[in-house]
């Protein structure tokens, strides 16, 4: 499911805010953006997030990246590419200029390595550190691999960002829940090419 969230303008559902400034979880798929003093929240296993930061500006952002690369066609923030490009475009829409743009990148633990034969986790990671490196927008500071999902607390307005494990009885559930979403689309088509834009 896309759900591409400007949070600039207010309205924090009951559902999302929590907190004096607001505290927003972001599932996998999700682009978030503002100017607001808003907290982003993700809980990552083999997903990778990455957090945006215009410091000129005090915006920030977050997507939340199931798989590397690109769906085909379908224009999905699950994947990759298409995460990047949308968190980037979102940015740019609060009047964020790319050229000062910082990143950080977090998650990517191989949770999934039962599963499948090849690491998902360090798939995610090396397309993060990729993607950023060809674009020329510095990663800064990066929580990336391992074998323990991390739960991610990211501030709009500092650009500071606050990392934990996860406790072992959330281990198990965040693996679960990222083995039904990927045996769910396991048959989508990736393509590894990468459009610089």
């Amino acid at each position: 499911m896309l759900r591409i969230r400007n949070l600039s303008a207010g309205g924090l559902s009951s559902r999302d805010s929590r907190g004096p400034h607001g505290q927003v979880r972001v599932y996998t798929g999700d682009v978030a953006t503002s100017t607001r003093p808003v907290i982003l929240e993700a809980v990552l296993g083999s997903c990778v997030a990455v957090c945006l930061y215009d410091p000129y500006l005090s915006a920030g952002g977050m997507n939340h990246i199931l798989l590397p690369g690109r769906a085909g066609d379908e224009r999905s923030t699950r994947f990759g590419q298409y995460a990047m490009e949308m968190l980037i475009n979102e940015m740019m829409k609060h009047g964020a200029d790319r050229r000062r743009f910082v990143a950080k990148a977090f998650g990517g633990a191989n949770v999934l390595h039962a599963l499948i034969t090849t690491p998902i986790g360090d798939n995610n990671a090396q397309f993060v550190r990729d993607f950023l490196s060809a674009e020329k927008i510095p990663l800064v500071a990066e929580w990336l691999g391992g074998r323990h999902p991390v739960q991610v607390y990211f501030q709009t307005r500092t650009g500071k960002a606050r990392v934990r494990c996860v406790n072992c009885v959330q281990c198990s559930k965040v693996a679960q829940a990222e083995s039904s979403y990927w045996r769910a689309h396991q048959g989508d088509e990736i393509s590894g090419e990468i459009t610089l834009f």
